[in-house]
């Protein structure tokens, strides 16, 4: 399968989008990627895709080492992964995450806001950046990127991949699939987005996110003002398209197509993508799955302070997924 023709996406125009615009700040030109020595290894920068949508996204560590691509949830930023990118730079490998269309730094699109562009879009960016044998991660709507890029990507592009409290096989509950949310919990996204999206923006991590709103929970304001942040720097029209590409996107058939190795990683009191209508489902559709629960522990499990139980869940997860990336 394959998503449609593209234009491939010069390394010229790239460079010509970031040079006009330090030149005209005054700022100092930076070496391109093959004139960087080993200490200069890490950037940031925009990908002009094939319909003129500008993707921002990070790319840090050895250009030879293997890339972990980190693909970000709803409706945040590449930032998400600030933890993980460190991580796992440190460890040597190349870490890269992009901004989704609509989302952060990429450009607020008012189109193309569905599965099948978003993946359309990380197989540029994997083109652009050459990158072979990655291994891609994806959080939430994340993995449901992750999902659909995995099953379509060329040969040779993807090593394993990981899916944490993600999204497929499908949230909305429909005739096949009865025990999935109803699309009243959806519209009311759209309305509380639509209405107050910066309260509705608070609302989310101070509650189910990141599970601050159970019993004895103690709230970080960090974390909940990053998440605002990083929320209200995306575009409201591809915010508001996006709750039904994340809610309504059947992946049943990309979790059956993909062949390398998957790991499932899920909160088992994740109360924004249950798991019993995840990844319970997910993990009897793969060719090639792993899943690992996490009881007690919330939708963005990945970032949340410590408990009683775990010394901290960053480092958990982060050593769940290197085990996973190493073996």
């Amino acid at each position: 399968m394959t998503f449609g023709p593209r234009i491939t996406v010069t390394r010229r125009s790239v460079l010509l989008t970031g040079a006009v615009a330090v030149v005209a700040l005054g700022l100092p030109v930076p070496a391109s990627a093959s004139e960087r020595t080993k200490g200069e290894n890490m950037a940031s920068n925009i990908l002009t895709t094939s319909d003129g949508t500008r993707i921002f996204y990070k790319d840090w560590g050895p250009r030879d080492a293997q890339p972990v691509v980190f693909h970000h949830g709803w409706p945040l930023s590449a930032d998400d992964w600030d933890n993980q990118m460190l991580f796992f730079l440190a460890q040597g490998y190349r870490v890269i995450a992009h901004d989704r269309r609509g989302h952060g730094r990429s450009d607020q699109t008012d189109t193309g806001n569905d599965m099948n562009t978003y993946a359309a879009d990380v197989a540029e960016l994997a083109a652009a950046l050459n990158l072979r044998n990655a291994i891609h991660i994806g959080h939430s709507t994340g993995g449901g990127e992750v999902a659909r890029y995995v099953a379509r990507a060329e040969p040779g592009r993807v090593a394993k991949a990981v899916l944490i409290g993600a999204v497929p096989p499908i949230m909305l509950k429909t005739e096949a699939n009865p025990e999935g949310l109803p699309k009243e919990v959806f519209d009311g996204f759209r309305s509380a987005l639509a209405a107050n999206r910066a309260q509705f923006f608070i609302d989310v991590p101070s509650g189910p996110f990141y599970g601050f709103n159970r019993p004895g929970a103690e709230a970080n304001q960090g974390l909940i003002n990053n998440w605002w942040r990083q929320g209200m720097a995306g575009g409201a029209k591809a915010q508001y398209d996006c709750i039904a590409a994340f809610s309504e996107t059947d992946f049943t058939e990309d979790l059956k197509a993909i062949t390398v190795p998957v790991l499932l990683l899920h909160g088992e009191d994740d109360q924004v993508v249950p798991i019993e209508d995840s990844a319970h489902k997910a993990i009897k559709l793969l060719k090639n799955g792993t899943l690992k629960t996490y009881p007690g522990l919330s939708h963005g499990m990945f970032a949340t302070h410590p408990d009683i139980i775990f010394a901290t869940h960053p480092d958990i997860i982060n050593a769940d997924l290197l085990e996973f990336v190493r073996s």
